[in-house]
């Protein structure tokens, strides 16, 4: 059929604007943000970064409860595991992610943290482009507020007892080599010694490095392995000590 210029009077038709256009889905999961947040407390600034894992099958699903007003949950930060990272909360807010818990003595982690999700179902390798992601995430949000390595933490370190996250299965090692971590390290994980342990000074030591001191020994001596002795379980030993020792030595190097 052939065409012509419109008739006199009719105006030509328009093509439609970007603005009227549907989103894609990689534009809709982009565009998303959580309401779940709030002004920082008391005057505070963050000084800690808490990894997490989402715990979920799916990104999709983590986006759907972290922007849900329901939920009551969020983050500043969530890394798919193919790599995408969305921006959820504006740094400078107080996210809702950390919950009850306590790090070096203090409280109210979400005031004095950027949160950040990791796209994991808690039992699963984390993938190589979420790490890669991470560390390309990492050092601008530890340059903008001043947070050195030893600021950042998992969940389970600051909520011995409560929470496990981001687990055993996160390559903390990779982030220390990167000197986004400041431990454990490689020559922490080969101290291995045999002999008792002395259970008080193991406490102090842990009470030290920052875990709540209020937790149970279990809880805190199972948190503390999640860093520094992945999967090992039974009562503390002389290897915990040492480790500990020598995570406590390498903070106050810092």
């Amino acid at each position: 059929m052939a065409t012509g210029s419109p008739a006199p009077g009719i105006p030509a038709a328009s093509a439609p604007r970007a603005a009227d256009l549907p989103l894609t889905l990689a534009e809709e999961r982009a565009a998303r943000s959580s309401p779940n947040h709030g002004d920082r407390r008391d005057g505070l600034r963050p000084d800690l970064v808490v990894l997490h894992f989402t715990a979920m099958a799916t990104a999709e699903l983590a986006l759907d409860r972290l922007c849900d007003p329901v939920a009551e949950v969020s983050a500043h930060w969530l890394i798919a595991r193919d790599g995408e990272v969305h921006s959820l909360v504006p740094e400078e807010r107080r996210a809702w992610h950390a919950g009850a818990g306590s790090w070096c003595g203090q409280g109210d982690i979400n005031s004095r943290s950027i949160g950040i999700e990791l796209d994991n179902d808690g039992r699963s390798p984390f993938s190589e482009p979420l790490m890669s992601a991470l560390e390309d995430l990492l050092p601008g949000v530890m340059a903008r507020h001043g947070i050195g390595p030893g600021g950042v933490i998992g969940h389970s370190d600051m909520a011995p007892g409560r929470k496990v996250d981001p687990g055993g299965r996160f390559d903390w090692l990779r982030l220390v080599r990167r000197d986004l971590a400041l431990w454990p390290d490689v020559d922490i994980l080969s101290i291995k010694e045999e002999g008792p342990c002395d259970i008080g000074e193991l406490d102090s030591l842990l009470t030290e490095i920052g875990y709540p001191g209020d937790a149970p020994h279990e809880d805190r001596l199972a948190a503390f392995r999640l860093r520094a002795r992945p999967f090992f379980t039974g009562a503390a030993d002389a290897t915990d000590l040492a480790r500990a020792r020598a995570v406590l030595a390498r903070l106050a190097e810092a």
